[in-house]
This record gives C-alpha cells, structure tokens and sequence, in this order.
C-alpha cells in the first residue's frame, strides 16, 4: 500500500496535470483534494489537449478509480459540462468517477456572491476567479454550505432555498450593479443537479481506509499551488484552500503518517495569475518571451500569466511546508534561447540579505538577490534522456538541487505526456 501526493509548490499552473498523467499508470486511485473549479489541468497526448477543471488527471487511464474529495467544492453545472465533453472519449465515467458526500456544493448564488464581492473592492481586488470558490468555502467554515450527500435529502430543495436567498441578501448589501437572472441560473443548477445524481456518492475517508488496508495504491493530486495556500501563501492574494501537503489529510481523511512520497512541481522560472506580490517578476521583454514561448495563459481562465526568474527562496519555504521529498521541473525548454538565465537565491529584506521566506513580500520590503547562469540555444523538445540535455541545462539543474537539497528527478520538456525525461 502507498499513499503518495502530488502538488504544486509556486503559484500554481505549474503544470500538475501533465505529471498526474504521467504518473497514473502506477497508481489504482486518484484522489483530488481540494480546490474547486477554477484550477485546470491540462493534459496532452495523441495530438489532443484536454483541459480538466475538478475531475481528477486520471480519468484518461483506464484501470485508474477517480475520486473527488471531500476538500473540493462543486459546480454542479461546470462540472457536467466537464464530463459531457469527456463523452467522445469513450470512457466509463460512472465506473471511473466518485464524489465525497462531503465535498460542499458551488450555488449559482455563490458565483454572484463572488462578483459583488470582487467589484465591491475597486482597485483593491484580489483577482477572483468569480467561479464562486471564495464564497463557497466561507459557507463551509461558516457552517452553512450544501454538500453532496444533501442532494440525496428529500427537503434538498428547501436548503437550498434557504441558502440562496440568504446570499440575495448578502448581494443586495454590497449595493453594487451586476445584472443577473436567477430563474435561469437556478433552472440550469437543478437540470446538472440530476446529473450529478447519475454518479455514485460516498463516505470517502471509509473508502480510503478501505482501499489502504486492501493494498492499494493511491495518488492525491492537489490544485493551484502552494504559495496560494490560505495559510501559508501570500496572503490575502491566495485561494480558500489548504493546497499545502495537510490538505490532502484534511481533504481526503488521509492520516499523516500514511503518505509516502511528496512529489513537488515546479516550473523552470515562475509565473503568477491576478493580483498579489511578486518578487521576481519581468516586466521587460524578457518575461514577455517567457509567456510567448510558455504559451502562459489560464487553461481556465484565459488569463495572461505574469512572469518572472526563478525563485529559489520561496521554493525552498514550498518544500519545507510540504516536506517534498522528490522535485520535477516543468518547462524547462521555455528558457531554450535566452543569453543569460537568473536565480533568485535570497531576498534583499529591508536592507538586509536573507535566504528564508518572510511575512510580507512587497516590493517595498523585498528586492531580489540574484545568481547569474550561462543560457542554452538548444531545442529541447524531441530529447529523451538526461544525457542529451545540453551542459548549462544540466548545471542549472544540480545548482538548484543543491539549494534545495531535494532531488530533481524529472525533466519535462514540452507538454506532451512522451516529453518527459526521467533523472
């Protein structure tokens, strides 16, 4: 029996889709463990991209079982969207998919919510995703949320209506305009709430007792990234989630001593969606080549992600908070080209050089400290083997290993599931 997690370690889209693919061959359960529907996961591979927004990366592999946790908040309409565009795929998603009961639901409500909430702030907006999320968690914490298992409930549609016209309420407070229809929204909720009925429901942290003691082998696949953990990202710039290593207890009813091995993402430089501090950010036409190459837009959102030298200060803090204990670098073949390469090894924090991650991280109190590296003009994207990575890649590499003091032990050098090499 192993129990392994796999998560991101900078601001998310770091490219966790593609190594859950990668990865799932080896594992009978995939278990997503919090977040909601504004993480996408691209997945790559026979000439198709998929884009996943809560079903978990595993779906595509046939002998896998999926599970959604109870960490994870719901669209039910996303979420049937979702599954009718696996349709052309063949695949048995009543077999292959089962939700928590105690994963919470997403009300059309909660997205209005969201959006008053967000236009309410002016210029102080923390780039909302407007899917709802935030307002959805708050409903769990403030113990007032829906979850799937009411569903099966015969006065469901009376909490329901309780619950959202509660949220009118809270709308009507923020007394701001923002046009919507609410019979609509709540004629299409219902209609993907029988749809959601189709799949099975279950006590999940029993099934996942279960599937231990039965030997199985189980992979938590985590959303967004670290430094977006409601605890310990850069707040209030974060998400509603734990993304950090203890979600996957807390999200699946994992006990900590189960997990095995911490399988840490990150990218070759950094990246940043929506508003929030960051320290190594280009503003030049550096980073506009970062995002050029990287083809650096949301998988969801669309959104054009900012960029910037890789941060060596606040991978270490991600590593230390999840206790990784294996790393693997995406994308390292965007860097292909450029003339010289930077690391942010320490942070200039008012006025004095320091190697830890500190409360704040605005400009004012932080300045990068940087360590130059000789750039490569290769191709990266047909190589196979480590060997063929050309020798500054190669430096790059055990330079950061050693900062950290955790192994790289994959490459990926473009998205196709096949583009990816093992140290």
């Amino acid at each position: 029996m192993t129990v392994d997690l796999l998560l991101g370690l900078q601001w998310g889209d770091e490219g966790k889709g593609k190594i859950v693919d990668v990865l799932t061959s080896n594992y009978d359960i995939i278990a997503r463990f919090q977040g909601g529907p504004n993480a996408g996961h691209t997945l790559e591979f026979d000439g198709i991209k998929h884009v996943l927004r809560t079903i978990p990366s595993g779906i595509f592999h046939k002998d896998s079982v999926n599970i959604i946790g109870n960490g994870v908040v719901i669209d039910p309409v996303v979420f049937q969207k979702e599954i009718e565009g696996l349709e052309k795929f063949n695949l048995d998603i009543k077999k292959k998919l089962i939700i928590s009961r105690k994963a919470h639901l997403i009300l059309p409500t909660h997205r209005l919510l969201d959006a008053a909430s967000e236009a309410s702030k002016g210029k102080a907006k923390i780039g909302s995703t407007l899917k709802g999320i935030g307002p959805t968690y708050m409903d769990k914490t403030g113990r007032n949320g829906l979850r799937v298992g009411d569903i099966e409930l015969e006065d469901f549609k009376d909490r329901y209506r309780a619950l959202a016209d509660k949220h009118e309420a809270m709308i009507a407070f923020y007394d701001v305009a923002i046009q919507y229809n609410l019979t609509e929204l709540e004629k299409e909720f219902f209609e993907a709430i029988e749809e959601l009925k189709k799949l099975d429901f279950i006590d999940s942290e029993e099934y996942m007792h279960q599937a231990q003691k039965a030997g199985k082998s189980i992979l938590c696949e985590g959303a967004q990234g670290s430094l977006l953990d409601v605890d310990f990202g850069t707040y209030p710039f974060v998400t509603s989630s734990n993304t950090t290593a203890a979600g996957a207890c807390t999200g699946l009813g994992i006990a900590p001593n189960k997990i095995k091995e911490v399988y840490g993402i990150f990218k070759a430089y950094v990246t940043r969606v929506g508003s929030g501090p960051f320290p190594t950010e280009l503003f030049d036409e550096v980073g506009a080549t970062m995002a050029r190459v990287g083809n650096e837009f949301g998988s969801v959102t669309g959104r054009q992600r900012r960029c910037g030298w890789l941060d060596l200060v606040a991978l270490k803090y991600a590593v230390q908070v999840n206790g990784v204990t294996q790393l693997m670098m995406m994308k390292g073949d965007v860097l292909s080209g450029f003339e010289t390469l930077k690391v942010c090894t320490e942070y200039n924090y008012k006025g004095q050089n320091i190697s830890h991650f500190p409360y704040n991280i605005e400009p004012e109190n932080v300045t990068p400290v940087y360590k130059e590296f000789k750039g490569w003009k290769a191709d990266l994207t047909g190589l196979t083997t480590y060997d063929q990575l050309p020798v500054e890649l190669k430096e790059y590499i055990e330079f950061i290993e050693k900062e950290i003091e955790v192994p790289i032990k994959i490459v990926s050098v473009g998205p196709d599931r096949k583009q990816t090499i093992t140290k």
